[in-house]
């Protein structure tokens, strides 16, 4: 009788949280999967299996931009890799030392810009970068430096690398208080045992912090590959739908939004969207399982 009692106990409990989330996430997830199988035929849904996916991956209409798109993307999620999460580290480790003073200032100062807007970070670099009325340039001037400014939003070469730049400005406070979380829980014990045997200051780090807080260093990488493979909210403020400068800096989900939607002379197609929307969803998983069927068994054996 308790067992039963304590059974129908959970179910009430976690009922309102699954119908919420079924009706919200797994119902729009299955039923865009099941879009992607049909298309307008004069007019009439019609089932076309797979054929969505061929002409995504083959027609030239839609292959050119995609894999343009895909590729942009891995760009964005490299310089994040790269870029974002190293500078995370090295702060949380600069904020965690014990004499360092008002690391709480410093903290916080480097985590606000990761609770501002999409669009006002987008529109302000915008105008901060602007030739004409930015205040990039006369910064620069001011130190010497203003022939290297150039219109990098402008330019096909710079602008996905200064968008990512500007991701990564505001979103380093996220693996940063994520680290500097994981190094505080660290026991003294370990680190006083090192001490004793001659491991301090940076080889303390090398030596016994990084090998414990690579686990949360795996998290980290999981999240910014699943965030970026997302995007799309900074590329759009910043740039637009059509994600210029000549489709430059143009991602999987700005390319989404404008097949599913349209985007001025460009009719949406929302069987083609949702053939981009599951594509997406593939790549993201396929992230997701490599991680945790690869990089964190090996990380658990490593602990171990």
């Amino acid at each position: 009788m308790q067992a039963s009692r304590l059974r129908w106990h959970i179910v009430v409990f976690l009922a309102p949280a699954v119908m919420v989330y079924t009706a919200v996430m797994i119902f729009p997830l299955f039923n865009t999967m099941r879009l992607a199988l049909y298309t307008d035929i004069d007019q009439v849904r019609s089932f076309v299996g797979l054929d969505n996916f061929n002409r995504l991956f083959g027609d030239p209409r839609w292959s050119e931009q995609f894999w343009n798109a895909l590729g942009n993307n891995f760009k964005f999620f490299f310089i994040h890799m790269l870029v974002q999460n190293p500078i995370g580290i090295v702060l949380a480790a600069m904020l965690s030392h014990p004499r360092l003073r008002f690391a709480a200032l410093y903290r916080s100062a480097i985590f606000i810009p990761t609770i501002l807007s999409f669009v006002i970070v987008g529109f302000a670099w915008k105008l901060i970068l602007s030739p004409i009325w930015g205040i990039a340039p006369s910064m620069l001037d001011a130190v010497g430096l203003k022939s290297l400014f150039a219109p990098w939003l402008g330019k096909e070469a710079y602008a996905l690398v200064t968008l990512s730049l500007i991701s990564v400005w505001q979103f380093v406070g996220i693996p940063m208080m994520l680290i500097y979380a994981a190094l505080l829980s660290i026991p003294e014990e370990i680190l006083e045992a090192g001490e004793i045997d001659g491991i301090t200051g940076i080889n303390a780090f090398w030596k016994i912090k990084l090998p414990l807080i690579l686990p949360s260093i795996g998290i980290i990488s999981i999240l910014t590959f699943v965030g970026n493979f997302n995007a799309f909210d900074l590329i759009y403020a910043a740039q637009g739908a059509l994600a210029g400068p000549d489709f430059s800096t143009d991602i999987l989900g700005t390319f989404l939004y404008r097949t599913f939607f349209g985007f001025q002379l460009q009719l949406g197609d929302p069987y083609m969207g949702s053939a981009v929307a599951g594509t997406m969803f593939a790549i993201i998983l396929i992230g997701v399982c490599i991680y945790l069927f690869g990089i964190q068994t090996r990380l658990r054996r490593y602990q171990l």
